[in-house]
């Protein structure tokens, strides 16, 4: 048994019950095609659990189409905004201890004032990107 700290090394959960260890965590969007790589087999099942600290608002907006998000607030307070394929926008202020859900779809972003910590466990598979303007 080995250990590793979920800020560096995100863990996968696959098909049928697996977990695995990520590759050191470098924030870079190659980090994530990697990913996505080694883990296209478990499909929309799959799912990243990462664990992220943030000081400042998110400077891109982020889709997840294959399946729903779950953003767990650890510490701090995060504003997150989301818009649903209609346009529609909408915020939730998370404090410690507070989730909420981004639906297949829903674009989001976040909020931080002071800082942050939360538990992302995220289905990755077609997974976009744009910038926050």
């Amino acid at each position: 048994m080995s250990k590793a700290e979920i800020q560096t090394r995100p863990i996968h959960l696959g098909r049928g019950g697996t977990a695995s260890a990520e590759p050191v965590f470098t924030g870079e969007m190659q980090w994530y095609a990697d990913y996505i790589a080694r883990h296209e087999a478990d499909g929309a099942e799959g799912r990243l659990v990462a664990l992220h600290s943030f000081t400042e608002p998110w400077t891109s907006w982020e889709v997840h189409p294959n399946g729903s998000e779950v953003v767990l607030c650890i510490s701090g307070t995060m504003t997150l905004h989301q818009e649903a394929p209609d346009g529609s926008l909408s915020s939730v202020t998370l404090n410690a201890g507070d989730y909420a859900i981004n639906a297949p779809g829903v674009w989001h972003t976040a909020d931080v004032e002071a800082e942050a910590t939360a538990l992302f466990i995220t289905p990755g598979l077609g997974t976009e990107h744009r910038p926050r303007v």
